[in-house]
């Protein structure tokens, strides 16, 4: 006596690489209880155990008694059932008496479920009416047509529609017959224990799942004496061989080393390269937030600014704006998360070196703005961002400032009345590119340091030299290097070098200046200030 069943009758999804014919399931079917829910004594009749193959043909009582009677036969397959009858008859090999199985040929509806598992409801009229519906398959019958067979020029709908993944799924049901000893053959006594689902890409449904050490399901049949049947689910199929599983491992890792090269072959390993002496330089970036300004509705407008020798292409735009953004509190600050997307595109082109000529990165200047109610703009904020030397992920966050009116009437205006001052060259948050000076003075301008923007970059740089392979040994150098610039450790060199010249003139001149003076101060300051006793 079965104290606790198993409820879980949902399906189960197995993944095998193996074929499908090589499954195999074993079933047992036993009475358990009467409808008095007293236990009564097992007999034999009412147990059965069963090994199932895929797709493995067993008749049931009613299509044994069905099938011996050729005038009946009206299909191939009958009178190929016709003729399997009569072998078992013949030769007393049934090893089946309640559980048979229904094949992906047979026509079985389904959806008609005389005996369900516990929960479910019974069938309804119009499943009772199916039952004498043969099931027709739609995929036997393939309609060719005459002419234009083969489309050379097809068109996108014609694409669309014509295209599409079918996975054909094979079906095959595990049936029982649960008639009181005596009288099976019925159809009204059939009950749905099983079904298994496969397509050929090595997925297997199977629905209940295999009990694996679990209690049994528990099925009960309609009408007034409500058995009570217990149902046993094992898989028995044979397991692979030691050495014929290592052989399969072996062959689908040739198979996928194969599909690998296969692939390799048709992208090609012929990348597009920037001309030598180029560097292609891209970067997806995004403005995530800005955080601690004065107003609300944010947005805010940036562009790029190349210096010399740097180009991008004809239809790149250096430029953008977000869109408008509300504040949230986050902490003490209110924060606007723009998430705002932008990508750069540009090309450095190496010169000769020379003395008075650094290369210089790219600039991305951008300027923080709110929108009043009456969508009337102010000015909260100017900052740059230098492009990244090195490639990779960079998150920075930018500090921006803006200029101040002194007195209580700026503040009025800008309140009431929007705008505030601005910036005639946004690239005066820096050095502009127009200043040809040696010296910037910003005496008497007067600013407040407001909020700070925060960028995520992805930065890429792509050139010949990369790929040499006498540059590849210099991998800690900076990108100019490989591409004939300068690099941080050429210019700490000429630091060096210049420091050494002018520490070289310095002591000249202190030469000089000794001998200028007279000879007994030159005798009293030739001397150390000290001596050590060492």
């Amino acid at each position: 006596m079965a104290d606790s069943w198993n409820t879980d009758t949902g399906e189960a999804v197995y993944r095998s690489r193996d074929v499908v014919k090589n499954l195999k399931m074993k079933f047992i079917s036993l009475q358990q209880f009467s409808n008095t829910c007293v236990c009564v004594h097992v007999l034999s009749d009412n147990e059965e155990e069963l090994v199932v193959g895929w797709q493995e043909k067993f008749f049931s009582q009613y299509e044994m008694e069905l099938f011996q009677n050729e005038a009946v036969c009206q299909t191939p397959l009958d009178r190929q059932y016709h003729k399997e009858v009569k072998a078992l008859n013949r030769n007393k090999s049934r090893r089946n008496n309640r559980i048979f199985t229904y094949t992906d040929h047979d026509r079985y509806t389904n959806c008609l479920l005389f005996h369900q598992l516990v929960g479910c409801s019974s069938p309804t009229f119009l499943a009772e009416r199916m039952a004498s519906v043969r099931h027709r398959r739609q995929d036997r019958h393939t309609i060719i047509p005459k002419s234009k067979i083969v489309n050379w020029e097809p068109t996108e709908e014609f694409v669309k529609s014509s295209h599409v993944v079918n996975n054909a799924m094979q079906t095959m049901h595990i049936m029982a017959d649960l008639a009181p000893p005596g009288s099976l053959g019925q159809k009204e006594n059939e009950c749905l224990l099983v079904t298994i689902k496969t397509d050929g890409n090595g997925t297997v449904i199977l629905k209940p799942d295999f009990n694996k050490g679990k209690e049994p399901y528990r099925i009960v049949t309609e009408g007034e004496r409500r058995e009570v049947w217990r149902l046993t689910v094992e898989n028995v199929s044979t397991a692979m061989k030691p050495d014929d599983k290592e052989k399969e491992q072996n062959m689908y890792k040739d198979l996928y080393v194969r599909h690998k090269d296969y692939l390799n072959s048709l992208v090609g390993q012929d990348f597009e390269m920037p001309p030598g002496g180029i560097l292609r330089y891209l970067m997806n970036g995004e403005i995530i937030s800005a955080k601690g300004f004065e107003y609300d509705n944010l947005y805010i407008h940036f562009f790029m600014e190349l210096p010399n020798n740097w180009s991008s292409l004809p239809f790149q735009s250096l430029s953008g704006v977000t869109q408008t953004c509300r504040t949230k509190t986050s902490g003490k600050e209110n924060v606007a998360y723009f998430s705002f997307p932008f990508s750069f595109e540009t090309f450095y082109m190496s010169e000769k070196e020379s003395d008075e000529s650094i290369p210089q990165w790219p600039v991305l200047y951008f300027k923080v703005l709110s929108l009043d109610f009456w969508q009337r703009y102010r000015t909260e904020g100017y900052g740059y961002l230098l492009f990244p030397a090195i490639p990779g992920k960079h998150i920075i966050t930018c500090h921006t400032w803006r200029p101040l009116q002194i007195g209580t009437v700026s503040a009025l205006r800008r309140f009431f009345i929007g705008g505030s001052p601005e910036l005639e060259d946004n690239s005066y948050v820096r050095i502009p590119g127009t200043f040809k000076g040696e010296r910037l003075s910003r005496f008497g301008f007067y600013t407040e340091t407001t909020g700070s923007v925060t960028f995520n970059l992805h930065c890429m740089q792509q050139a010949r030299a990369f790929v040499d392979a006498s540059m590849l040994k210099k991998r800690r150098q900076k990108v100019f290097d490989q591409l004939g610039g300068f690099s941080q450790v050429c210019i700490i060199y000429n630091v060096f070098f210049s420091l050494s010249e002018a520490f070289q003139r310095a002591r000249t001149k202190m030469q000089e200046a000794r001998e200028s003076l007279p000879r007994d101060l030159i005798s009293t300051t030739s001397q150390p200030p000290f001596e050590s006793s060492a």
